[in-house]
């Protein structure tokens, strides 16, 4: 073996090096697959990426990282939605949130109704986020798809946090219900409405990020089930799941942190139709 080694102009203790760094590196690297797997029982459809911002391990870079837990089998797979869940009412409120800048919670509110399938049955969920925090402030799962839903939503958001400034969601008749629109005017809230699915970006990717990255791994096969999972996924969603857009923070940390920061500090997110 001294002979090979002086043959490839290597040494041998540069090997037992090696393969000592290899034996640490590959230690290390299963301890950080226990805690992924961690996480995605938590976060069933969190993203490699995202894995790597939420683990922060300091022995592998970023890029190495996707690439080796890709290998291992940690690659999502997404399906499309194909359901209508929104049948425009008569009543429209102008688009007032386009282009504003906001460095604040409580300031713009979106709202969207999605559904999810059990069995051979579909059930719908009203989320209501906030669009500075990405925290979802109010939500409600039902089996039909009345502005009653919408209402309990909307209710629970007002219990625990500031009426927002402006309240935006799509034309669906479920957001110009009589009782929904008192409550929000009620509260000195401005009514903002969408004319396409982009104009209403945000909350459309709540209801992605619940279908996909918890629902759909979580299977829930009853109704019960399904209101406890997104109860669940929900929780997680505010105090544990980090955000880009949040300085890889999630949404309870980020308000904490924002309440720390002048107002001069405070960041600033301009709302566009594309979400940038």
């Amino acid at each position: 073996m001294n002979q090979f080694y002086e043959g490839i102009g290597i040494s041998k203790q540069a090997v037992h090096q090696y393969a000592r760094r290899q034996r640490i590196f590959d230690h290390r690297l299963m301890e950080l697959m226990s805690e992924a797997d961690d996480i995605r029982r938590d976060h069933p459809g969190c993203g490699v990426e995202k894995m790597y911002y939420t683990l922060k391990p300091d022995f592998i870079g970023r890029d190495r990282f996707v690439e080796t837990f890709m290998q291992l089998g940690y690659r999502l797979k997404r399906k499309k939605n194909y359901r209508r869940t929104t049948i425009a009412g008569n009543i429209y409120y102008p688009n007032k949130i386009k282009g504003i800048k906001i460095n604040a919670p409580s300031v713009v509110w979106q709202s969207d109704i999605t559904y999810y399938r059990v069995g051979d049955k579909f059930y719908y969920a009203v989320f209501i986020i906030d669009v500075y925090t990405k925290k979802i402030v109010g939500y409600e799962v039902s089996d039909h798809m009345r502005g009653t839903a919408n209402l309990k939503a909307l209710k629970m958001a007002l219990k625990q946090n500031k009426a927002p400034k402006i309240h935006h969601s799509d034309r669906g008749s479920q957001y110009t219900y009589k009782s929904y629109t008192e409550l929000l005017q009620s509260n000195t809230t401005t009514i903002s409405m969408a004319l396409s699915a982009q104009d209403n970006a945000y909350a459309e990717r709540i209801n992605r990020t619940i279908k996909e990255e918890y629902l759909d791994h979580w299977k829930p096969q009853s109704f019960s089930q399904l209101k406890n999972q997104v109860n669940k996924a929900v929780k997680n969603y505010n105090t544990k799941r980090s955000h880009d857009h949040l300085e890889k923070r999630n949404p309870e940390e980020f308000i904490s942190y924002w309440s720390t920061l002048k107002t001069e500090e405070r960041p600033i997110i301009t709302i566009f139709d594309n979400e940038n």
